[in-house]
């Protein structure tokens, strides 16, 4: 079981700024937040804390892991967020002037960003030996991976608050018929997105997908 985390706030998400892998650091309300997640996860058991590697992450995991009395695990290059190149920096609400198709000059590819992320899960799920870790990265980077293990679109998921968490969980310790035909990806199963369910958040993407124009 993993619990895929949105690092806290940065001063650049209170700006409504694009972040990508720019390093910016919490602020203060940044690290209450990661306290205050830290009391709700107490209610479960947890093994292990791990992140992305830039600072915004790894702080959060730091924080997690010194109130939950937890181990602070590797950083994984995978959890990264995706690079938005040219228009980090720029006001989230600028960016349909500036790129109307957001194809931003030295962006990672969408396509691309699930599957490094899915890999992460395996890397960590390896790495941890089955246990229950808490996994601090990124909003757009957690998006493309439940999509991938689930075969949504991205873009219709909801957007991911700092310190929401979404459950996923691996199949191959406990595979079911069931659980494999619920993700397109069958080595995983998304259980929760920002603490919703993911059944109710299920019938969004799939009125989302009949919306989507054919092609």
């Amino acid at each position: 079981m993993l619990a895929l985390i949105r690092h806290g706030q940065t001063d650049w998400n209170l700006a409504a700024r694009m972040q990508g892998r720019t390093d910016i650091p919490l602020n203060d309300t940044g690290r209450a937040q990661a306290r205050a997640a830290a009391a709700a996860f107490a209610a479960e058991p947890w093994h292990a804390v791990v992140s992305s590697p830039l600072g915004r992450a790894r702080e959060t995991a730091a924080i997690l892991a010194e109130h939950l009395d937890l181990p602070l695990g590797a950083a994984y290059d995978e959890l990264v967020e995706q690079e938005f190149g040219e228009a980090e920096g720029t006001l989230v609400a600028d960016l349909d002037t500036r790129w109307p198709n957001r194809d931003f000059a030295g962006k990672e590819p969408d396509h691309e960003v699930g599957e490094r992320g899915v890999l992460g899960l395996e890397r960590v799920a390896r790495d941890q030996d089955g246990k229950r870790v808490l996994v601090v990265a990124h909003g757009t980077l957690i998006r493309y991976t439940l999509a991938a293990i689930t075969g949504h679109d991205a873009r219709d998921y909801p957007r991911l608050d700092n310190l929401s968490w979404s459950h996923v969980r691996s199949n191959r310790s406990a595979a079911s018929a069931e659980a494999a035909s619920r993700s397109t990806d069958a080595a995983w199963r998304v259980l929760t997105v920002a603490g919703v369910p993911f059944d109710d958040v299920l019938v969004d993407l799939e009125r989302a997908g009949e919306l989507q124009p054919a092609s």
